[in-house]
């Protein structure tokens, strides 16, 4: 069957959009739930201070990247926070699909778009996540055109998104090694670490030092030790110990399970032979996976699972390719729920049931 275009890519975006806000402005206020979901209201504090240029009044551990965007982008809504992290959220939720499409074809974009609700929560109401997936496919495409300055910048970039970044960062330079072109690393490396001083040089002139953020998420929500342990340590203890819904128990299982299946099937001979071809996301491929599943936050390992498995979606999806319907009617179907379940979810299934009531 032929593969979905980047205007069916669009279409399928739009709709799923449309279900979604269309859901939200059903039960409540659309602008309080923005206010109010994950850490939208921080992006926006950061960008306000940023856009009035008063950076010593920022209390935000939250990497600024998105705040950047969203302060620079104000200055054509009027100063307007808000709208400009829904811009930027929206943009580059579009520009993710879009970028899948070039690196993988219609049916690998198009139920990366759809399958996960965190994904379609951030791209609508505000995260961290529309961005940095723009920024690392872009990066990806650009190594894998062998554009090596621009898939650095872009890299670096989403470094300053969501840490996790530097991931695609040891991703690029393990294949400039691999090619043994170490001039070109050497010139990437120097650009990494000039976009990262960048980044931290109001800090160390605002604060006092360049890993205040470090600091707050220190004392803020990080008591684990160090950022990665045994495989699964993290989660199995959240599991036993944290009360949860079962609805959210199964949805967090059913992720893990869908994701470690995929990781499986990378070690199959078609997924090598993908990794031989494209070195830079075969190995930002493993790298993240295995993050993923040894990160050591008893806190957000497993309740963040789902969020934090988009990254990694992809590969999984390229790596499961062979099992993957190419069925429209199922594309659409499931964008169509995903939309409902992800605005449902936002608000809160209880409030939900409440209120149908």
């Amino acid at each position: 069957m032929r593969e979905p275009s980047r205007i069916e890519l669009m279409c399928l975006w739009l709709l799923t959009s449309i279900i979604f806000v269309a859901v939200i402005l059903h039960f409540e206020s659309y602008t309080s739930k923005v206010d109010e979901f994950g850490d939208s209201a921080a992006y926006m504090v950061a960008a306000a201070g940023i856009h009035a240029g008063q950076i010593r009044n920022i209390q935000v551990k939250n990497f600024w990247g998105v705040s950047y965007a969203t302060a620079l982008l104000s200055n054509l809504f009027e100063g307007s926070q808000r709208i400009s992290l829904l811009v930027v959220c929206a943009g580059s939720s579009l520009a993710a699909v879009l970028l899948a499409h070039q690196l993988w074809g219609g049916w690998i974009a198009g139920f990366f778009a759809v399958l996960n609700l965190g994904w379609l929560q951030t791209s609508h109401l505000g995260g961290a996540e529309p961005l940095f997936m723009a920024l690392l496919l872009g990066s990806l495409w650009a190594a894998r055109h062998d554009r090596w300055i621009w898939a650095t910048t872009l890299a670096s970039l989403a470094t300053v998104t969501r840490p996790v970044g530097v991931l695609a960062l040891v991703a690029l330079g393990l294949t400039l090694l691999a090619k043994r072109d170490y001039k070109i690393l050497a010139l990437c490396t120097g650009i990494a670490l000039g976009i990262g001083a960048l980044y931290l040089l109001p800090f160390w002139i605002y604060f006092g030092g360049p890993l205040y953020q470090v600091h707050l998420y220190r004392a803020c929500d990080w008591q684990s030790g160090p950022p990665v342990s045994w495989p699964f340590y993290a989660i199995s203890r959240s599991m036993i110990h944290d009360g949860m819904p079962w609805t959210n128990l199964l949805h967090t299982l059913g992720w893990i399970t869908f994701v470690a299946i995929g990781m499986l099937a990378m070690t199959r001979e078609k997924f090598r032979q993908y990794f031989h071809e494209h070195k830079a996301e075969g190995y930002f491929a493993l790298l993240y996976g295995l993050f993923l599943f040894t990160y050591n936050s008893s806190v957000w390992a497993r309740a963040e699972f789902v969020r934090f498995s988009i990254p990694v979606l992809p590969f999984v999806l390229v790596s499961l390719s062979g099992w993957i319907p190419r069925s429209r009617a199922l594309l659409y179907g499931l964008g169509t729920l995903s939309a409902a379940l992800a605005a449902c979810s936002a608000i809160g299934l209880k409030n939900v049931f409440a209120i149908l009531r």
